[in-house]
């Protein structure tokens, strides 16, 4: 495979040949499906978390097992210190550089992930916002959510709608580019509206088996230590502000705090994430080019890494 170039203009569709995307919302099975595909198709896999990337809080971020891990390669998996702040950007460096890696072995690369701005940033490449004001963000900092989604608002309505709005990093970010600019935020977003050609599969259950699952893993956290895992990160003081995004975070710290008890803690973190997976799923079925894959609760995962594999066959010329 080659790994092809990257043209003056930062044109991402060489890089993406000869890549395969396994995309999905959170609890959905992605990981076990990407390694098995990756053995079935002499593959590595590439991580496209936003949070799986860093090293520590691996139960809360639900970062695949030891064992799991050390079946096939993995890259861009917890890489990255907590003490680190870690941008799109530098994401999309360091991924350009592993597929580049893997596809000099004739090896296939498999981007896994759900983080969709990920996704987005690798086929179509970064639009050219400006970059971040260390005063204007200061000031943003101060502000409340609530004072901050007003503004954004008034500025630019569209942007508003399309920002996720319980995440005040990104409302702040939005906000800023806007005042920075002097133009609307998403305006920026028209840059990435041509799909370029790529392949992939987005897994999909019923809503009441995803959120089960959710519901379930989330659950299994707490019998795993997650408390613990938190509380150690907490007193070490090394959380960077973009580590401290990852969810789960802020529930755990009010249950620390004794703000929440572990019921409501629970049941928090689930509502946070079925709501967080709703929105991972509306991002995904805006790509034309990633294949749904439905999956029943019956299924077994042999039945859907058959499916997933035949896609990949059949869009890479596989044998």
């Amino acid at each position: 495979m080659n790994p092809g170039s990257i043209n003056q203009n930062g044109d991402p569709v060489q890089t993406t040949r000869g890549c395969f995307f396994v995309a999905g919302p959170t609890a959905v099975g992605k990981t076990e499906i990407a390694i098995a595909l990756a053995e079935a198709c002499n593959g590595e896999i590439v991580g496209a978390d936003a949070f799986q990337v860093y090293r520590g809080l691996d139960i809360l971020t639900a970062k695949p097992s030891t064992e799991a891990l050390g079946r096939v390669p993995h890259h861009l998996v917890g890489t990255v210190s907590l003490t680190e702040t870690f941008s799109v950007a530098r994401y999309l460096e360091a991924t350009r550089q592993a597929i580049a890696d893997i596809q000099t072995r004739d090896r296939l690369p498999i981007i896994t992930g759900g983080t969709g701005l990920y996704l987005r940033a690798l086929t179509r490449g970064l639009a050219d916002v400006p970059p971040s004001s260390p005063e204007l963000r200061a000031e943003l900092e101060s502000i409340p959510l609530p004072q901050l989604l007003a503004r954004l608002e008034t500025l630019d309505r569209e942007a508003a709608r399309l920002v996720d709005r319980q995440n005040p990093r990104r409302v702040r970010r939005a906000l800023e580019v806007v005042l920075v600019s002097g133009k609307p935020f998403s305006s920026f977003r028209q840059e990435w509206e041509e799909t370029p050609p790529f392949h992939g599969v987005l897994l999909e259950r019923g809503r009441d088996d995803l959120y089960n699952r959710i519901n379930q893993r989330t659950a299994a956290m707490f019998k795993q230590g997650v408390v613990e895992e938190v509380r150690a990160v907490i007193a070490s003081g090394t959380a960077s502000s973009t580590a401290q995004q990852v969810l789960g975070w802020n529930q755990i710290g009010a249950l620390l705090r004794g703000e929440l008890t572990e019921a409501e803690c629970i049941a928090s973190i689930q509502q946070a994430t079925r709501r967080y997976a709703k929105r991972q799923l509306t991002w995904f079925r805006r790509e034309p080019m990633l294949t749904p894959v439905p999956i029943a609760p019956e299924n077994d995962s042999k039945a859907v890494l058959q499916k997933v594999l035949a896609i990949a066959q059949a869009s890479l010329g596989l044998q």
